[in-house]
């Protein structure tokens, strides 16, 4: 399947990974591995994860506090956001 990339969903994983690099030199990088790996697997598999209000699904980060929240559209798959799973809930809502 295809997968799409809110541009807001994008600057989240940005701004994750430099926070986790300001923290120890090469965490941004596992960030983004960590990213990578769970949006191949969301490719490969969607339909894994349950789904939750408004047809969005979350696919939890391992070793990470994070979560990355798409939706299933025909043949494609749009990632909405990469969300800190302790902050404020919901914030990403007005993007679907």
């Amino acid at each position: 399947m295809l997968v799409f990339w809110v541009e807001e969903a994008l600057t989240e994983a940005d701004a994750a990974a430099k926070f986790y690099q300001q923290r120890q030199v090469g965490l941004g990088k596992r960030f983004l591995d960590n990213l990578a790996k769970a949006v191949s697997g969301i490719a490969r598999h969607p339909c894994l994860y349950r789904q939750r209000e408004c047809n969005i699904r979350k696919c939890k980060l391992p070793h990470f506090p994070y979560g990355v929240f798409y939706r299933i559209e025909a043949d494609t798959i749009q990632i909405i956001a990469v969300m800190h799973l302790r902050q404020e809930p919901g914030y990403w809502k007005h993007r679907i």
